[in-house]
């Protein structure tokens, strides 16, 4: 399952990091003003959870000892739902980092 949610959210935050140290200027407003963060969080949430509904499905259906799944399709679908919730993980810490940082600044 490829997570393009993720990515997106991540290379937003980039952009946030970078014109927030003043390293890069805004070139149009309309890409700051187009993104509304808590849908593209929520599609990136979904993705994990879709994946993981996707993983149990299988591995219940191998376990039960449908023919028509193999156990490398079990075990690919397993480690994609893993993978995508590490990454979900991470921006998670991310995003907490970057708030504990925005918190502690001095006005």
């Amino acid at each position: 399952m490829d997570t393009p949610g993720i990515d997106n959210i991540l290379q937003q935050l980039q952009a946030a990091s970078a014109l927030a140290s003043g390293a890069k200027k805004p070139s149009a407003p309309d890409e700051i003003v187009g993104v509304d963060f808590s849908e593209k969080l929520k599609a990136a949430v979904d993705q994990v959870n879709n994946a993981h509904q996707v993983a149990d499905k299988l591995s219940a259906q191998f376990v039960s000892g449908e023919s028509n799944v193999d156990l490398h399709e079990v075990m690919i679908s397993l480690q994609k739902a893993n993978v995508s919730f590490q990454s979900m993980i991470q921006v998670r810490n991310k995003l907490v980092t970057a708030y504990q940082e925005i918190m502690n600044m001095q006005v």
